[in-house]
């Protein structure tokens, strides 16, 4: 009998054991429609309203409004057990607060559906009615504890006045009212300082008792050498002066802001009407004004797309990496104005190479996609002209669906992606090239090009090239087309078309072989610049390592040959560079390139007086440059990806990979967002160990990587000893469920 009881408080204390580790299941959050977390936002005029039902018919209301016929929604799931995942979902939608909360989908009841997937999961209700608001809830079931959880908060949405199989949502353009943060008065002028550049307006209220009184106010980005504002700024920085004439008593003035004739030409994209004209400025000077003003009586208005400044932070040993992040995620913000990717304020217009940067960063500073998205999908029909760019398309929309989930973007432009992998310009040597007279009016059609392709290697080419030698067939356009093809495998394995996954599984093979022979230089065990050249520059060898074409074998001589040359590339190339020398193992001296203080660095950019990313190094290097260029700000997404090594190995972050590379910093902390929820990790290290402190969302896994430092080693979880192997020059731990752990190596 005694015998009995015990077993029996033995299997009772086991439930307990099993119930405590399970954790609660919480309800979901961070729920979003079409890519969208606030699908009720409403705005008049760049200023955010109390969500209301939508009355589309009032024009002066501005809306976040679905315009899909068959919307995709995705949330976070949440527990406070270790290596939950998701095991079944219930989706509810339906026309009005009170059915829902009554547990009542009447548009759409998804019943118990088992599966993990909670991101781009896609409408399949009642059709869905053009002006309407709906409201949606999710609750979900999890692998150790079947009862599902209470239903989330409901999120409203609007429908637009016209649904179709494929429309992007998008938010309104927000103003954020800014007071200077210094105010000084020198010679009847008053001078504010912003703090930061920013893309806005400006208002200032003033005084007069006459009716003869005007005023000077004069905004810019750059001060001269004697701190006083710079009125003749060279290249695009900007500045301009505006006279106004007082009227009687206390008024407010807004700066009616004149449009710049290149930034407004018809292949721009034009600022909201709603919102008006903005420039880009920091300081502002009021001179003539005989009366007191105070710093109040300024309002600078900046336009911005929605960002969350908490979504992301980044903090090190090193206070000039710290400051580095600062520049790079407030860039991400600042330059978002037009609610599309741009290259600044010099033209305005999509260019692929700067979207691609301004994606991998966004992501690593905001949980916000539908900018990048509408990007990616305006530049599919709206190209730029060179040749490698045409094939970022495809990097692009991959990096949208591997760090979102949602494939339905890809699968609507798979005809386009495939023609923008330019395997039409294939020839014989299983290379492509625009001079081998591949290039035809069906070829440019089929990528909605009308001009001429031409390589670009790096922008500008008198300075940033290395001294490239341009031949027929170009070794970084090559390492593009064989990226390009390993995408066109992976998209279309997922979209299921097995014929073009062996298609373009075998093109990747080919090219790979052919670029080897083509290229690579057995004496100098580097590759060259082409087919018709022994010359070999900083940009064949750096593509060639980011898009992992080079063997194990040979990756030692080209990644010293890359170390020698510095950084001989443009900040766009700088994304390629420290990728390469990341993925070659090369943190040491990544670190060293992310915190140079030379005038080709991102401290260079603080140090002449930016507050957002330049379009250049420095002034020296491109005299026409603007000093608002997000191209300029790979470090966000470097730091985020390589440096502390958080990077998805699946769509929509149901896997990833934590593999730090942080070189001499003895600390670093980072929050990167997902759709899946908020990747936690921080380190510590000095000769004896390597910590690792991390947070895993909830329905995800995650591979980690321990730098082993040729030694021998012991692992920990926490106060227990684990048992792991190695990877290279890593200690690895394969396939860790969500939670809060602690991991340490320990160097014997």
């Amino acid at each position: 009998m005694l015998k009995k009881l015990y077993l029996a408080f033995c299997l009772l204390l086991l439930s307990y054991n099993i119930y405590a580790q399970a954790g609660k299941l919480l309800p979901p959050s961070g729920l979003m429609i079409d890519l969208v977390a606030n699908s009720d936002y409403q705005s008049i005029n760049g200023y955010g309203i109390q969500p209301s039902p939508l009355n589309l018919a009032d024009k002066n209301v501005q809306a976040v409004l679905i315009g899909s016929t068959n919307p995709a929604f995705s949330w976070e799931v949440n527990s406070t057990g270790n290596a939950v995942v998701q095991d079944a979902y219930q989706i509810l939608v339906a026309d009005s607060k009170e059915l829902l909360s009554a547990g009542k989908g009447n548009v759409w009841d998804a019943g118990k559906v088992i599966g993990t997937q909670s991101a781009g999961v896609i409408f399949k209700g009642a059709d869905l009615k053009p002006n309407t608001t709906y409201y949606w809830t999710v609750r979900v079931c999890s692998n150790n504890q079947p009862e599902p959880s209470a239903y989330a908060i409901p999120k409203a949405f609007y429908t637009d006045a016209v649904l179709t199989d494929h429309k992007l949502p998008s938010y309104p353009s927000q103003i954020t009212e800014q007071k200077p943060v210094s105010f000084t008065k020198n010679n009847n002028v008053y001078f504010a300082d912003f703090g930061k550049d920013a893309f806005a307006q400006l208002k200032v209220n003033l005084f007069t008792d006459r009716d003869d009184e005007s005023v000077m106010i004069r905004i810019g980005e750059v001060l001269d050498a004697n701190g006083n504002l710079n009125r003749k700024p060279t290249g695009n920085m900007r500045y301009a002066q505006y006279k106004i004439d007082l009227h009687r008593g206390m008024h407010t003035y807004k700066i009616q802001l004149q449009p710049n004739a290149v930034n407004t030409r018809p292949a721009a994209v034009k600022a909201p009407v709603y919102i008006g004209e903005v420039t880009p400025f920091r300081y502002c000077e009021i001179e003539g004004y005989n009366r007191a003003l105070k710093a109040e009586d300024l309002t600078r208005l900046m336009v911005h797309y929605q960002f969350d400044d908490g979504a992301a932070n980044f903090h090190s040993s090193d206070s000039t990496l710290n400051a580095v992040w600062e520049l790079c995620k407030y860039s991400m913000k600042a330059t978002s104005y037009l609610g599309t990717y741009v290259d600044g304020d010099r033209e305005r217009i999509p260019y692929e190479a700067d979207a691609y940067i301004n994606q991998l960063s966004h992501y690593a500073v905001d949980r916000e996609y539908t900018i990048a998205r509408k990007t990616s999908e305006y530049l599919i029909y709206h190209p730029t002209w060179p040749t490698e760019w045409i094939m970022q398309s495809v990097l692009i929309a991959w990096n949208d669906y591997l760090y979102i989930g949602d494939i339905r973007s890809v699968k609507y432009n798979y005809d386009n992606l495939k023609a923008k992998s330019l395997t039409s310009l294939e020839d014989s040597t299983h290379l492509i090239s625009t001079l081998n007279g591949k290039v035809t009016k069906d070829v440019l059609a089929a990528i909605h090009f009308n001009g001429t392709l031409k390589d670009v290697v790096d922008w500008p080419h008198n300075q940033e090239t290395d001294g490239f030698v341009f031949c027929k067939y170009n070794p970084v356009v090559n390492a593009y087309y064989y990226r390009a093809l390993i995408i066109m495998q992976k998209i279309a394995d997922d979209l299921g078309k097995v014929a073009d996954a062996k298609y373009y599984g075998q093109k990747a093979l080919a090219v790979k072989k052919a670029f080897h022979q083509m290229f690579y230089d057995s004496k100098q065990k580097l590759y060259v610049d082409g087919d018709t050249t022994k010359h070999t520059s900083l940009h064949t060898n750096m593509f060639a390592l980011a898009f992992e074409l080079v063997d194990r074998e040979y990756q030692r001589p080209v990644l010293e040959f890359v170390r020698s040359r510095g950084m001989a590339c443009s900040v766009y190339g700088s994304q390629f560079l420290l990728d390469a020398i990341y993925n070659a193992g090369g943190g040491d001296y990544g670190l060293s390139l992310l915190t140079s203080k030379t005038d080709r660095s991102w401290y260079n950019m603080i140090r002449v007086g930016s507050t957002i990313t330049l379009e250049a190094w420095d002034n020296k290097y491109k005299p026409n440059q603007d000093w608002n260029h997000a191209w300029g700000a790979a470090a966000a997404n470097i730091i985020s990806r390589k440096l502390m090594g958080v990077e998805p190995l699946t769509p929509g972050w149901t896997s990833f990979s934590v593999k730090p590379q942080i070189g001499s910093l003895t600390n670093a902390s980072i929050n990167v967002p997902t759709v899946k929820g908020t990747i936690n990790v921080a380190y510590q290290q000095d000769e004896k160990y390597f910590e690792m402190n991390i947070t895993i969302p909830a329905n995800t896994s995650v591979q980690i990587h321990l730098p082993l430092k040729g030694r021998k080693y012991q692992v920990w979880q926490g106060d227990t000893k684990v048992k792991s192997h190695t990877a290279g020059q890593w200690v690895l731990l394969d396939n860790v469920g969500s939670g809060d752990y602690r991991f340490k190596i320990e160097y014997l």
